[in-house]
């Protein structure tokens, strides 16, 4: 009887300390997958945040950046019985660093340079930058611009006008469709001279006009080209 009951009891401590080592051998397995489970997961976040910050971080560059080539812009012109063109469709206002590639000549909107150019009746001999110029736009200038075909007394006559009127500007722009063309956010026009009615008309209805997307900003302290 002793020894049976030794023996049943030698039976019962191995097999408790089998059941000890299976435990400590699911409690070890269980430790593993929690720590691969936890690298897993930081492995993750750490890619997500990487993926954010760089999805930041290219938004960013687009805002600031800007994209060369193009202006944001998208619709058309339509021409009314004055002959004055608006564009139907959206104007893009982002302030961009890089050039812009605009869908018309001279730009009447879209992405721009954050510096706008001085349009206090500034009149310039020298061709400017679009990107800043569109910029004076946004804050209701009207753009004059002439090509080499443009008679000398017309573009004299039209500096004259520029030169006595805040929050317009001139320059040579040699990539237009007509000799003289006057521009402004969303609206332009060709003239056949400077005595053309439609200049002033043109200057009454959009120097600081209801077009404006920023009226009353500065058209002095900016870039001078």
């Amino acid at each position: 009887m002793g020894s049976a009951k030794n023996s049943s009891s030698a039976e019962r401590k191995a097999r408790i300390e089998e059941m000890r080592r299976t435990e400590r051998a699911r409690e070890r397995r269980n430790r593993v997958l929690v720590v691969a489970a936890s690298v897993v997961v930081v492995a993750g976040l750490v890619v997500g945040g990487v993926v954010l910050v760089n999805s930041q971080s290219d938004k960013k560059d687009s805002t600031v950046s800007g994209d060369a080539k193009s202006a944001g812009d998208s619709g058309h012109f339509t021409t009314g019985k004055d002959g004055v063109k608006t564009w139907s469709g959206k104007l893009a206002r982002t302030h961009v660093t890089t050039r812009v590639s605009y869908p018309m000549h001279p730009p009447v909107g879209g992405n721009h340079n954050p510096v706008w150019l001085n349009c206090n009746g500034d009149v310039y001999t020298e061709p400017v930058q679009d990107e800043n110029a569109v910029h004076a736009l946004e804050h209701g200038a009207v753009w004059v611009t002439y090509t080499g075909k443009a008679a000398k007394a017309d573009i004299d006559a039209l500096a004259a006008k520029v030169k006595k009127t805040p929050y317009s500007l001139m320059s040579p722009y040699e990539n237009q469709a007509a000799p003289l063309i006057l521009s402004a956010w969303g609206h332009q026009v060709a003239v056949k001279s400077a005595s053309d009615p439609e200049v002033n008309k043109f200057f009454a209805t959009y120097v600081q006009g209801q077009q404006t997307p920023e009226p009353g900003a500065s058209c002095t302290g900016g870039a001078m080209k």
